[in-house]
């Protein structure tokens, strides 16, 4: 991709670390991935390379042994990852939200006990907020925590952690109504939720007294990466593993990381459609019709100019949702943006590929087989389209407020 999808104004260490992480995609990722993927087998040797790279800790404060890089470089890497194999991305991305947590809304101890050990990637995050009845209404959480002396016990079920198996550190979010009287909690039951820091032990089944993992959840799509349940059963905490040490926090702490976790999003989103693009125009050269190259046909030229314009389009908008959270502002609404459109757009691209190879798409020996199958899982993960509508125009209304 020696034109489409270029990011101006970085610096050299940035374009370094892009070349470097771009040059491992191509060697190590993009000649295995669909094997892996057809196998569903999480990609270890892929992941030990990332963290020798110092991937795992490419948003962590040098302080804590990380590489305090931008929320932009971080995306920039995620777009050049998924585009070798989506599912690596994922096992990033929710190491990274909770380690944004932790730096933006952790106690000290909480920050100096996790954080070097997440920057080095012996410790990976995972995050949990949905449950089995529970889809996009947030506040219907029914996971509960309970004071116990100098303890919490935790009870419920959670759903869709994504590296619920392979991590060892998941921010729970929970009911915690401590403090608030049943009529308040039920009023406005978003400040009677609180984030718990979970250790725990890799693997399935018992992990930790109270706490299951019962196994991996079979998907169309998004394999190799660990999607799981997550079981609370009298699981005790001590009080300090609440993230920031208050209760009552945690769905504005969540919030914050999934702003992050929609721009990662976005980026995957740019880097499958990035992929797809290149498979297309690629075949499109090679695939005779009519005694010509079927991209000399018009209708192919005006399927891949299209396709095109919607990988510029969608990475422009990734970028400057990027940017704005690094410069401290609020990026909801560049965030919702980003996400709905790199997202859908992500679909499209890759459904005018595999349109291009025709009866070949539908094959496994091909590769767009592959992400005609993850593609869909962007439409749904960190907020559905319906969810970002809703904070896009909810934003747009609170800008351009009518004054009459």
């Amino acid at each position: 991709m020696a034109r489409l999808a270029q990011t101006h104004g970085l610096t050299d260490i940035q374009q370094e670390i892009l070349s470097t992480v771009r040059d491992f995609v191509d060697k190590e990722i993009l000649p295995v991935a669909t094997e892996l993927e057809h196998r569903d087998e999480y990609p270890q040797q892929i992941v030990d390379g990332l963290k020798e790279l110092g991937l795992f800790g490419l948003m962590i404060p040098e302080e804590y042994g990380g590489l305090g890089e931008s929320l932009l470089t971080y995306a920039l890497c995620v777009e050049e990852i998924a585009r070798g194999w989506m599912s690596v991305s994922g096992i990033i991305n929710t190491h990274f939200i909770v380690a944004y947590m932790l730096k933006q809304h952790g106690t000290q101890e909480q920050k100096d006990h996790f954080l070097p050990r997440m920057a080095a990637g012996d410790v990976r995050g995972a995050f949990s907020m949905s449950e089995p009845g529970l889809g996009s209404d947030v506040s219907a959480i029914t996971s509960k925590a309970v004071r116990d002396g100098d303890e919490y016990v935790l009870n419920g079920q959670k759903m869709w952690l994504t590296n619920g198996g392979t991590s060892t550190l998941v921010a729970v979010l929970v009911r915690s109504d401590e403090g608030h009287s049943p009529e308040e909690a039920a009023a406005k039951p978003h400040k009677s939720m609180t984030t718990f820091l979970i250790e725990k032990e890799p693997g399935f089944g018992e992990v930790r007294p109270g706490l299951t993992i019962p196994g991996k959840i079979d998907k169309m799509g998004y394999k190799g990466v660990d999607t799981t349940e997550l079981i609370m059963d009298g699981l005790r905490l001590p009080a300090d593993r609440v993230l920031g040490g208050t209760t009552g926090r945690g769905f504005y702490q969540m919030m914050d990381g999934v702003e992050v976790g929609r721009v990662n999003v976005a980026a995957r989103g740019c880097g499958v459609a990035q992929r797809a693009f290149e498979l297309g125009v690629s075949y499109a050269q090679q695939r005779h019709t009519f005694g010509k190259p079927i991209a000399q046909h018009q209708a192919i030229q005006f399927k891949l100019a299209e396709m095109a314009t919607k990988v510029e389009a969608a990475h422009a908008m990734m970028v400057n949702a990027a940017r704005k959270k690094d410069s401290g502002e609020r990026n909801d609404l560049e965030a919702g943006m980003a996400k709905y459109l790199a997202s859908e757009y992500c679909k499209e691209v890759v459904e005018d590929a595999f349109r291009i190879h025709g009866g070949y798409g539908f094959s496994k020996e091909y590769e767009i087989e592959r992400l005609y199958r993850e593609a869909p899982m962007l439409l749904i993960g960190e907020g559905t389209a319906e969810i970002q509508k809703m904070i896009i125009g909810r934003r747009l209304l609170e800008e351009y407020r009518f004054q009459g």
